[in-house]
């Protein structure tokens, strides 16, 4: 068949268009060179192998492209790679360079920062040790803390050889007695200081903080009892006018107590002329609680003041 240039030239004539617009448009779209943060992978961490310390999570790279490719780049296209297959015990350098980043198509690595990483291995180790509550706060007035006991008592902890070795023991999140007056249990996370430390079996703990009233009590003997929320136009008389208030805790919270905190009182409010039979109170004081007021209870009369 002979050849004929003007043949299907409408066809030629679209495709030939259609040529012209994508070279303007790949033309047309700016070469750019922009700096990213970008995650750094460690791939085939060797087994049996533990880092001292954890490497940088983050690297920054420059890259070069075209203005639309980058921006069209989403979070994870761009990644830094190690293999660290082939490292050993003690400290090793690795390079970073372009090659080691993962970009998609298009998108030029032109450097990489920093461009060496340095990092520790040491064989990993296991070991057993004690677990010691955190235990916060104080309990009530009167009280004083018991034993505290933690179920398990111990943990297997892994980690570098290293770290293991120093540890000396796990810790919990604390519990708190704060105002406690009866044994306080709860479940809480274990733990290390050291970052570089985990359980082999993660697992929480059960803190049981035995929570008993305080050793020693005192007798303060002969308080008065404060009447309280007298009507304007009434008056009254306790029988008997006063009280002994006797008071517990540890000693050293007894010998710190200022007696003239420990305040007895009875209250009136809403109450007219006539005889009561009122139980006393003891307003909040620090460092001791009430045992218990001897008489606990006490007679009062209300009469009028014009009488």
């Amino acid at each position: 068949m002979a050849f004929s240039p003007f043949r299907h030239v409408g066809l030629k004539a679209l495709a030939l268009g259609l040529a012209v617009l994508l070279w303007m448009a790949v033309a047309g779209d700016e070469t750019v060179e922009r700096g990213l943060r970008v995650p750094l992978e460690l791939q085939q961490f060797p087994v049996g192998l533990e880092l001292q310390a954890e490497p940088p999570s983050l690297v920054d790279v420059r890259v070069r492209g075209s203005s639309d490719t980058l921006s069209r780049a989403v979070p994870g296209e761009i990644v830094a790679v190690l293999d660290l297959h082939a490292a050993r015990p003690g400290r090793r350098l690795f390079q970073l360079t372009p090659e080691h980043v993962r970009t998609p198509f298009g998108v030029e690595v032109v450097q990489v920062t920093p461009a060496s990483i340095a990092m520790v291995f040491e064989p990993v180790a296991t070991r057993r040790l004690p677990i010691v509550p955190a235990v916060e706060g104080d309990p009530e007035p009167g009280y004083v803390v018991g034993a505290v006991t933690v179920d398990p008592p111990t943990v297997e902890v892994i980690g570098p050889e290293g770290a293991v070795q120093q540890a000396t023991e796990a810790v919990t999140e604390p519990v708190s007695i704060a105002g406690a007056s009866t044994a306080v249990t709860e479940s809480v996370t274990v733990g290390f200081l050291d970052s570089a430390l985990r359980l082999k079996t993660p697992r929480p703990a059960t803190v049981s903080v035995e929570i008993r009233p305080g050793p020693r009590e005192r007798t303060l003997r002969n308080r008065p009892v404060h009447l309280r929320n007298v009507g304007p136009t009434l008056t009254a008389q306790a029988i008997p006018p006063a009280v002994d208030v006797v008071v517990r805790g540890s000693r050293e919270g007894l010998n710190r107590m200022d007696v003239e905190e420990v305040i007895a009182f009875v209250d009136l409010a809403g109450l007219g002329v006539g005889e009561y039979t009122l139980i006393v109170h003891v307003t909040d004081f620090a460092n001791a609680g009430v045992a218990h007021i001897e008489p606990s209870a006490i007679q009062v009369r209300v009469t009028s003041a014009k009488d």
